[in-house]
């Protein structure tokens, strides 16, 4: 409830102040939901997410009181100052994960659940984009470019040698950040369609994994065993994750492509495009792990073609919408 109430909060502020709050108050309510299962581990990534997201409220909170007293708004629209707009970029690009702050994200991921982990890659990534969108005017659009091709090229490079499935998630979220950050200040309606079809794709992918239990990719190659058809359509939305067309992960980036030609930045879209392959390659590393590799003792498991827990009819909704949307919107379309 209050992670809600934070985002709602947050989002449909118009004053410095509430946006703030809101903010606050979405840290203060997925701090307990990562540290409830009391290891070490989550415990060390809620205090670095405690840190890290408290130094962004406050260089936030500097950035709106440093515009305030040089202008005299409060109104996030209004944000005009120079000072205020690079410690705006600083404070919102912490709270994303964005290079060059980007080094709490993985390991907070990885030492929390599925279920947090995906609230974390997800929900809590919606204010501070609302808020970037908001203020897209006013910043700077060569340190934009240059964080969002730095993302893309992080998140590729980081993830290719990884093996727990969380940080490969976590630095594919980084990279998809990147392409959301690049085209913000030509097309934000742009921006918001990435965000929400990333989010449809990775709550697929993350409730899949939480239903099969995988957690790295040692435990991915026996997990045919317990619900193959659910393994294969996880590959399927891995590949639509990666942008692979004709699947729905195809649609931003063909949209990003085509606007960034649009404004003559035909070099920063060869670019990022060629940064995505890295993206690729290791989906298709876990797409492969899942569903072609076959554990040496493969023998000696019995496949379990149901399990004791259904698989949720919403996982179900999630994967086709992540795998078919696209090919299926022209004919929605040509119906409506």
């Amino acid at each position: 409830m209050s992670l809600l109430l934070g985002t709602t909060i947050t989002v449909s502020s118009n004053h410095w102040m509430m946006a703030w709050t809101g903010l606050e108050i979405n840290t203060l309510a997925i701090i307990p939901l990562i540290s409830k299962s009391h290891h070490p581990r989550a415990i060390e990534a809620a205090t670095k997410y405690f840190l890290t997201q408290a130094a962004a409220s406050t260089l936030l909170l500097f950035s709106s009181m440093t515009n305030a007293w040089f202008t005299g708004q409060w109104d996030i629209t209004q944000l005009t100052h120079p000072t205020s707009c690079l410690l705006l970029t600083t404070a919102v690009s912490i709270k994303l994960g964005l290079t060059p702050f980007h080094f709490w994200f993985p390991e907070v991921l990885q030492g929390s659940s599925m279920t947090t982990g995906l609230l974390l890659a997800t929900l809590m990534k919606f204010p501070p984009t609302a808020l970037l969108i908001l203020t897209s005017p006013s910043l700077n659009p060569t340190l934009l470019t240059t964080m969002a091709i730095a993302s893309a090229a992080l998140g590729g490079w980081m993830g290719l040698n990884q093996t727990q499935i969380r940080k490969v998630l976590a630095f594919s979220s980084i990279s998809h950040l990147g392409w959301m950050t690049i085209i913000l200040l030509y097309n934000p309606k742009l921006t918001l369609l990435t965000f929400y079809l990333y989010c449809l794709m990775t709550s697929a992918i993350f409730l899949a994994l939480n239903t099969t239990k995988i957690t790295n990719l040692a435990t991915m190659m026996t997990a045919w065993t317990k619900i193959p058809p659910l393994t294969t359509t996880l590959m399927l939305a891995l590949l639509s994750l990666a942008g692979l067309p004709p699947l729905t992960g195809f649609l931003p980036k063909w949209l990003i492509i085509q606007e960034l030609t649009k404004q003559e930045m035909t070099p920063v879209a060869t670019t990022i495009t060629l940064l995505s392959l890295l993206g690729l390659f290791f989906y298709l590393r876990l797409a492969y792990c899942a569903t072609i590799t076959l554990p040496p003792n493969s023998s000696n498991h019995m496949k379990h073609w149901q399990t004791n827990k259904s698989v949720h009819i919403l996982i179900t909704t999630l994967i086709s919408l992540s795998v078919l949307l696209l090919p299926l919107s022209p004919m929605i379309f040509t119906t409506t």
